[in-house]
């Protein structure tokens, strides 16, 4: 009997991928992170996705290092966390400030022991035209989104690599992968987080540190309060927080944190959350150009430049009665749920 040259390539082909998935299992398994007992460093750790990591850690037992700006939210995220059994330090910080931001690391090494995990969680999201979009925003959004990320790296990453081991966990974003309008500042500093953060794991796995880069599609954390918006801000604030709110294209808040925790604990490079942000890389990938005219319409949707202009608002000062309306319910849950309601 003849097999065809046709047969011969998918037969190998099914082989190859066979191969594959036994050995990516192979490493997974001996891979795999047991977080109890090990410290776990978390920025942006008291309140929506840093707090709900938090949480899932505490219960698998990982000592906490968390940091933030405002001290009543960290009280109030160690005081739950507590109740789990595990140790808690806190400690506000700047993570703008580089000096602020070693003595975090310091302060918290000191405390809980060498850290064995770091989940450069912490960010800033500006939502903007782009003609109401200053040279400092991109330059505060890089400053927080990326440059922050990458000085607390510097600052576990040489006592990780002496002891051969480690994890390092970059919460980038799908606008990461693809621009998003209206989000200028936002994606150009997710795009340099994924950029630094997949090259980086190609030099430092040699010495056992895993870096996994996460690029989540859009989650139910309740942070569009907390967001900062531009130009006609209400408009902006409730198109932003409606579609933060439907289900079929978000994702909750604590199963986002739970596809994070796996992705750290099998030492993954890339884990993309939600389904429409798994078809939105695919398509970029093969067809970048239909991706760019999908993003054009889209921002022909928002609302035009003007309103309070370059000024900026908080969200939970920019609430009108439709982002108030039924259509933002899941929001507010999540808000209520992860400490994003400041009084």
């Amino acid at each position: 009997m003849t097999v065809s040259i046709q047969t011969k390539a998918i037969l190998w082909g099914l082989a190859g991928m066979g191969a594959w998935v036994a050995l990516k299992a192979g490493l997974a398994q001996k891979r795999k992170l047991d977080f109890q007992r090990k410290t776990v460093l978390i920025t942006g750790g008291s309140r929506g996705l840093g707090l709900e990591l938090a949480r899932l850690l505490a219960k698998e037992g990982a000592n906490l290092a968390l940091c933030a700006r405002d001290q009543d939210e960290l009280n109030k995220a160690r005081t739950e966390l507590l109740s789990y059994g595990v140790a808690v330090y806190t400690q506000t910080c700047d993570l703008t400030d580089k000096t602020q931001l070693e003595d975090f690391v310091e302060n918290a090494r000191q405390a809980l022991g060498p850290v064995d995990v770091l989940i450069n969680n912490a960010g800033i999201i500006l939502v903007s035209p782009y003609e109401n979009t200053t040279e400092a925003d991109f330059r505060e959004s890089m400053d927080t989104n990326f440059w922050a990320a990458y000085h607390m790296i510097n600052a576990v990453l040489p006592q990780m690599r002496l002891r051969k081991q480690g994890r390092i966990v970059n919460i980038a974003s799908l606008g990461g992968k693809i621009a998003v309008p209206h989000l200028l500042t936002y994606s150009t500093s997710k795009f340099a987080l994924v950029g630094y953060s997949e090259g980086l794991r190609t030099e430092v796995q040699k010495d056992g540190v895993y870096v996994t880069t996460i690029c989540p599609g859009l989650m139910r954390t309740g942070s569009p309060r907390n967001a900062l918006f531009k130009g006609q801000n209400e408009k902006e604030y409730a198109a932003f927080k409606i579609s933060d709110s439907i289900p079929l294209l978000t994702i909750n808040s604590t199963e986002a944190a739970r596809e994070i925790i796996d992705a750290c604990r099998y030492g993954e490079a890339e884990r993309i959350i939600t389904l429409p942000a798994k078809l939105g890389v695919s398509i970029q990938g093969s067809a970048p150009n239909l991706i760019a005219e999908l993003m054009s319409v889209a921002a022909r949707m928002l609302p035009d430049a003007g309103g309070i202009g370059e000024q900026r608002a908080l969200g939970q000062n920019s609430e009108t009665a439709l982002s108030e309306s039924v259509l933002t319910t899941l929001t507010d849950q999540a808000a209520q749920q992860n400490n994003e309601i400041r009084r």
